[in-house]
């Protein structure tokens, strides 16, 4: 996954060490110390951050939540100095370590750096960053209680097309000798290898991909391997990763699950219902221990993600914005329950969320000149998320003026109700009256007094949504 952020570990009865991502790559973010304190009501008591900043790690002093920081891959370059990588964790690991600081238990070294779509950019950076920061960890006393790891994508390994199967599991071809010096420093430190699995993205990419092998109700084609049956791709692709492991060395190497979830939107197999179904079928695993066939019992695992992020970046799909079980508010999306005991009920959400008047912006009925239409509503979804109106989607159904309006209105929420958003040369009119329709929200931004004003900067250029509104 593409993202800058924070993850959360859900401590509740019955699925211990339960995770869940919390990605900030939003145009309108929470306060930190308002979602610690929507943490701390719904009894989460770990949280990881995806960087180390200073506003966010200020939240958690004496909040008592576990946390790990992070090394964005943009610095793991300067981590393969020995004097920066010190000064990386004198600033933010030691400067933290006091009664009533924060309770730092990782440092993550990079995330998913060896995406093959990174083209090897931090192929030659990543190790050198990880020793570095383990042994200025070892230095100053703290290398028993804080252990550093890298969150890898699960396409760091891989079975051979001519047999597919868990147990054929190895590194892959390209990094293969690299991984293996990884995973044997980390071992050697007593660390966790992390990786990201994505049953929805096995869906995603493959048209013919059994869509029930994505879920833990039952696949009608099982996978056998070694008298071990594979009912679910998240098992197999865990076991391929432990058969890697065994190949490198390090078989006994404990594993976490840095990010697993569904998303809500974006995509024809990206909604509620969807979402609803993978989590119902994961929780009750977590909490059984039921493990994976090469790994039976207990598995940490992570869920991606906590809040929808409506500034990352769609390079992999339009869904990439609705991995939350919350809403951009911090509001529940539905009904789940994290101890995996079936009881199932809304979450605890953000309280005393501040939001923006009750008004949206909307096509103008009485517009004569549509010839300017779509490069409005193309400018609108430069700067807002527009997402929701891709194919598959909530919005998908909408008419060509609820397209316009939709986009609109996204603009104007995104540009804090500015007195001139709501504009698009005569095309556009405000409203006091809620236009969402059906399944589609017509959204009401966090106010800006309580959040961060928009950075048009951090959000994609949407040109390709010009075709789909008209």
């Amino acid at each position: 996954m593409f993202k800058i952020g924070i993850l959360f570990l859900f401590l509740l009865s019955g699925v211990d060490g339960l995770g869940v991502n919390w990605g900030t790559m939003a145009t309108h973010k929470l306060p930190p110390k308002t979602v610690v304190q929507m943490l701390k009501d719904s009894g989460i008591q770990k949280v990881k951050l995806f960087d180390a900043d200073q506003s966010t790690m200020s939240a958690l002093a004496g909040s008592d939540l576990e946390v790990m920081v992070a090394i964005p891959n943009d610095q793991l370059s300067a981590m393969n100095d020995y004097d920066r990588a010190k000064d990386w964790v004198k600033r933010n690991v030691t400067r933290y370590n006091f009664k009533g600081g924060v309770n730092i238990k990782y440092v993550a070294v990079g995330n998913e750096p060896f995406l093959t779509s990174y083209n090897n950019s931090f192929l030659n950076t990543t190790f050198p960053a990880l020793q570095n920061i383990q042994n200025a960890l070892n230095e100053v006393g703290l290398g028993s209680t804080i252990k550093a790891t890298v969150p890898l994508n699960a396409d760091v390994y891989f079975s051979p097309d001519d047999n597919p199967v868990p147990s054929a599991g190895r590194f892959r071809e390209d990094i293969n000798d690299l991984m293996t010096q990884i995973v044997q420093f980390m071992s050697q430190n007593n660390a966790p290898f992390t990786v990201n699995i994505y049953p929805f993205l096995s869906l995603y990419a493959n048209e013919h991909f059994p869509v029930n092998f994505a879920f833990f109700d039952g696949a009608s084609n099982p996978i056998v391997d070694n008298g071990f049956t594979y009912t679910n791709v998240f098992d197999a692709n865990f076991d391929t990763l432990v058969s890697a492991l065994k190949a490198a060395g390090v078989g006994n190497m404990t594993i976490l699950v840095g990010e697993v979830g569904w998303p809500t939107n974006g995509d024809k197999n990206a909604n509620v219902d969807l979402a609803y179904r993978f989590y119902k079928g994961l929780l009750p695993r977590l909490a059984a221990n039921t493990g994976t066939p090469l790994r039976p019992g207990y598995i940490e695992v992570y869920l991606f993600g906590l809040i929808d992020e409506d500034g990352k970046s769609i390079a992999p799909g339009n869904f990439e914005r609705h991995w939350g079980i919350f809403r951009y508010d911090g509001q529940p999306k539905f009904a789940m329950d994290l101890t995996g005991q079936g009881q199932d009920k809304f979450l605890m959400g953000a309280q005393n969320v501040e939001y923006l008047s009750k008004k949206w912006c909307m096509i103008n009925p009485n517009a004569k000149d549509l010839s300017k239409l779509a490069e409005n509503i193309n400018y609108a979804c430069t700067f807002s998320d527009c997402t929701a109106l891709g194919y598959g989607s909530s919005c998908n159904e909408l008419d060509a003026n609820g397209n316009a309006s939709y986009a609109f209105n996204m603009y104007y929420q995104a540009q804090n109700q500015g007195d001139f958003s709501c504009n698009f040369q005569g095309l556009a009119m405000v409203t006091d009256q809620n236009i969402s329709q059906a399944n589609c929200n017509f959204t009401i931004q966090i106010a800006a007094s309580f959040s961060l004003k928009l950075l048009p900067g951090i959000v994609t250029f949407l040109t390709a949504f010009t075709f789909i509104l008209l």
